[in-house]
């Protein structure tokens, strides 16, 4: 059965590789497994059409036959159970693994996207220079104790995972910004999952969606 994703036609990330497809793509990729996709301008995100496939309006969304998912992180787990290559086969190191994709989508990636609306959408309050701050430092806090956890480690836990691919796209939110710059090891992981063959193919084909545009 043909895979289609869903992704902007037209993404805010200006070619970044930071629109939410890209997660979906990369997993696709480490696995082996093509894929066709739909793009969705701006206006057809509150269509019904599209709310079908996605309550809230947004992308990505994932179809393979009758199933349609959402979300980004149960996307990845489901092409990481669907396909080999992304989850180890030892129970216990598939378990871990599993934990730190939930991690990542609760306590790693949040703390970075409230930074995003603080800078982006709300640097106009009154409060905003008090704040910023203290979300930054909790960002710090939490880069502290992940990187303590990494070490010198090539992945987060053992061979490279479903959950690499969440981690490493979440930090690349941060990418040669602080608070990830404060911290090597960190920042050298993202690059050690950037220099991946399926992460290179990733980025390549959302790429030249975003430059077909303009």
């Amino acid at each position: 059965m043909t895979i289609t994703i869903t992704a902007f036609a037209n993404s805010p990330d200006q070619g970044a590789g930071l629109a939410r497809d890209m997660i979906v793509r990369w997993a696709l990729e480490e696995v082996g497994q093509p894929y066709e996709v739909r793009l969705v301008p701006w206006e057809d995100f509150r269509k019904p059409e599209h709310r079908r496939r996605q309550p809230f309006g947004q992308i990505p969304t994932y179809e393979e036959g009758d199933l349609v998912l959402f979300e980004s992180g149960a996307i990845v787990f489901h092409i990481a159970e669907r396909f080999p290559g992304l989850l180890p086969a030892d129970a216990n190191a598939r378990a871990r693994a599993i934990t730190w994709m939930f991690a990542t989508v609760s306590d790693v990636e949040p703390l970075i996207i409230q930074r995003e609306v603080m800078e982006y959408l709300e640097s106009d309050k009154s409060w905003a220079d008090e704040r910023m701050p203290l979300v930054e430092q909790r960002i710090r806090d939490r880069f502290s104790e992940l990187s303590a956890y990494l070490g010198d480690a090539d992945w987060i836990d053992g061979a490279f995972s479903a959950a690499d691919v969440l981690l490493v796209q979440a930090l690349r939110r941060l990418e040669g910004q602080g608070p990830l710059t404060e911290f090597p090891m960190l920042a050298a992981y993202v690059e050690r999952g950037k220099a991946r063959p399926a992460f290179k193919r990733a980025f390549a084909a959302q790429l030249a969606v975003f430059k077909a545009q303009n």
